[in-house]
């Protein structure tokens, strides 16, 4: 079947009062414009609140653990075996919850939404939110040393892609809208809205065309309204003053961009060594879990400053109140202990830790120029702002949302340039080291490409299984030659596969071997057989394989057709594959992602008219399910690879209560069809008719 855009589960007892809203909300007939400005408005709120309420639980948790507020004097007072043991029975917790509910509640997050938008039109399952809002809240109040920001970006995307579901939107949309919710949480998170919308834009979505800007905007307007009124009108850290003493202390700021793209790729490819290693750790993610509490409690005993979020360490340095040697120090326990709580599976963000980076590093070096050059060199808490932007932009290679952050922290012009300098410059860095950022690497190291251009997406989400062509022309090994040659002439595919007793590929035999025969045809042809001259140099594609793998070793082998073997152990053939093929399958599948997830409104407004001419040959039409398909699942019908057509949208009659209800729904691979199932079908016109006649 393809990509399938699944909606949503209701219980059976709220079905009727969603399907009767949707009923009631088509008759607004609002335009597309204010319905997608509307739902802006209701996925910033409810962003908003995700972020007020994952730091009221991370309060409540933390007065559950520590006895009190968490801070470095309630961490002083209690007994130090309890510094280890909280981490540890945190790390168990989540390990739990990624274990046996939601895989997705591990890590910082982050990389999971960009993929959920790349392969998967932005469909992110609703147990996301609550699954990442209580892990996240429970592991950072028990001392891992993560930051919320990313678990925010997460919910609010989680509860964009929700509300998308909600309303059965298309694609497209759904990506504006799990924009939208990753906006609104960054914004509540920093009081930033105007951040929030570009770090959606930039580092989300990739792309500054993005075609709507302005929901992305009111998202993260409604978000801050939201946090604002609950947690106050006040910025994230106590931000110092700032001035520039001298032009020359630009120079300063030049030398601090290149220590803070250093320090950026050291924090990148230590977090992804330190997963490589546990990951490798053949054991339960509690046991990881609690491994890894186990080593930052230990860590938090020398050096509290670790545990948590870390910003009321922040402050102090910030303030100048942050000895420069332990400042320094802290640049690299910070990138340990933020690895290590991520790679043992940890739930938290990398946003906080980056910024806690930034800001030990710009105190550091803005004590070490204050002793060579004090005359032309501002207070250390000027350079430790400056440097948590730097930080930031190089590890998420992101510098405008880096930039707004702290300028929205700031509300003051006269840190613009020295933020631009050191941001750019530490991006710059980064990326010359560093291909990929911090979030992009994860999703690179299993086979995505987000930024690799459309095509490799969408090749990814399909299998051989979606395109596999059944009709294969096999030969015996023994076949004696003289009977090739008809077997060939009357092929429809460039070549014929010969198979052993045992039905196991051991070559092809196309036009070519033929030819090579001819010069001694007479003298052979009598002894020939096809295991002779079959040519063994042939790879296989295993059924399960994604196209983008197909389609690159079409480049590299040189074949216009592959055969596709099982992959349950035997690798029995069981059909080929061709370059043209995948390309339909290609083509086919963009329009579709484009189609596939229209509202229930437009699917009427198509069946009204039961066919409707869309391009070239092909049309939608609406067709009752075939007599010899009825009672087999989508899976076990197999109408992609036996019509060529594809099924959009199901149309299901039932009688409740005594009156005939009708209902649309997108099917996946295990929906069972129906008698009198109307189905939204999407193909040539030969194609349809073919499957109307089954």
């Amino acid at each position: 079947m393809g990509t399938e855009i699944k909606t949503i589960k209701y219980p059976k007892f709220l079905r009727r009062i969603y399907k009767q809203f949707l009923v009631y909300f088509n008759r607004l007939k609002l335009t597309e414009h204010s319905f997608v400005l509307i739902v802006a408005v209701i996925i910033g709120l409810l962003g908003g609140y995700g972020a007020v309420l994952i730091q009221l639980t991370i309060r409540w948790f933390q007065h559950l653990f520590w006895g009190g507020t968490f801070n470095l004097q309630t961490i002083a007072a209690i007994d130090w075996y309890w510094r280890v043991i909280i981490p540890a029975l945190g790390g168990v917790i989540v390990g739990f919850i990624i274990q046996y509910y939601s895989r997705e509640a591990k890590g910082h997050g982050v990389p999971e939404v960009m993929e959920a938008i790349a392969l998967r039109n932005g469909i992110i399952r609703p147990r996301v939110v609550i699954a990442k809002l209580f892990s996240s809240a429970l592991y950072i109040a028990s001392g891992g040393s993560v930051g919320r920001e990313g678990p925010v970006i997460q919910i609010g995307s989680a509860v964009g892609s929700t509300v998308g579901q909600f309303f059965k939107v298309n694609p497209k949309r759904m990506r504006v809208f799990v924009a939208c919710g990753a906006a609104s949480g960054i914004a509540a998170a920093f009081n930033a809205p105007v951040a929030g919308a570009l770090f959606a834009v930039e580092i989300i979505l990739g792309d500054f065309a993005v075609p709507q800007f302005s929901p992305i905007v009111i998202a993260s307007v409604a978000a801050t309204i939201v946090s604002r009124h609950y947690l106050g009108n006040y910025p994230a850290f106590d931000v110092p003053e700032y001035h520039l003493v001298s032009p020359l202390e630009l120079i300063n700021y030049v030398v601090l961009g290149f220590l803070a793209g250093l320090t950026a790729v050291l924090f990148i490819k230590t977090l992804y060594y330190s997963e490589d290693l546990f990951d490798n750790l053949k054991m339960p993610e509690y046991v990881k879990g609690a491994i890894g509490g186990v080593i930052i409690g230990t860590i938090g005993l020398l050096f509290p400053y670790i545990y948590g979020v870390g910003y009321d360490t922040m402050d102090l340095a910030l303030e100048g109140k942050m000895l420069w040697q332990i400042a320094g120090a802290l640049v690299f326990i910070k990138i340990l202990a933020t690895s290590i709580s991520l790679g043992s599976g940890g739930s938290g963000g990398i946003f906080a830790p980056s910024l806690f980076m930034g800001a030990m590093l710009g105190v550091f070096f803005g004590h070490m120029v204050n002793m060579f050059f004090p005359v032309w060199t501002s207070e250390p808490g000027a350079y430790a702002l400056v440097a948590m932007g730097g930080v930031v932009g190089a590890a998420t290679h992101g510098p405008i949302a880096a930039i707004l952050i702290i300028f929205e922290m700031t509300n003051d012009y006269k840190i613009i340039l020295p933020l631009m300098i050191t941001t750019i410059i530490a991006t710059l860095l980064a990326m010359r080291l560093q291909n990929e950022s911090i979030y992009t690497l994860k999703l690179v190291r299993r086979g995505i490409n987000i930024f690799g251009g459309r095509e490799i997406n969408v090749l990814k989400s399909l299998k051989v299984e979606d395109v596999v062509n059944p009709t294969i022309d096999l030969v015996s090994v023994r076949t004696p030659f003289e009977k090739l040659i008809p077997v060939i002439a009357n092929s429809s595919h460039n070549q014929i596969y010969v198979v052993d007793d045992a039905e196991k590929l051991i070559g092809y035999i196309s036009m070519q071997e033929i030819r090579q025969t001819m010069v001694e045809l007479d003298t052979l042809k009598h002894l020939l057989i096809a295991g002779d001259i079959a040519n063994p140099d042939i790879p296989v594609v295993r059924c399960d394989e994604t196209l983008d793998k197909v389609m690159k070793l079409f480049g590299r082998v040189g074949l216009e057709e592959l055969p596709v073997v099982s992959v349950n152990g035997n690798e029995q053939i069981m059909g080929t594959i061709s370059q043209r093929e995948v390309i339909d399958a290609y083509n086919q599948q963009i329009f579709l992602r484009d189609m596939a997830g229209e509202s229930e409104r437009s699917i009427r407004a198509i069946s009204r008219q039961k066919r409707v001419h869309v391009v070239g040959q092909h049309y939608f039409e609406e067709v009752e399910v075939p007599m010899e398909l009825v009672g087999k699942t989508f899976r076990e019908a197999a109408i992609r690879n036996r019509f060529d057509v594809e099924v959009l949208m199901v149309k299901r009659k039932e009688i409740k209560n005594g009156h005939p209800h009708t209902y649309y729904f997108q099917p996946n691979a295990d929906t069972r069809l129906q008698l009198k199932d109307e189905l939204l079908i999407f193909g040539s016109q030969k194609a349809i008719e073919r499957f109307g006649k089954a």
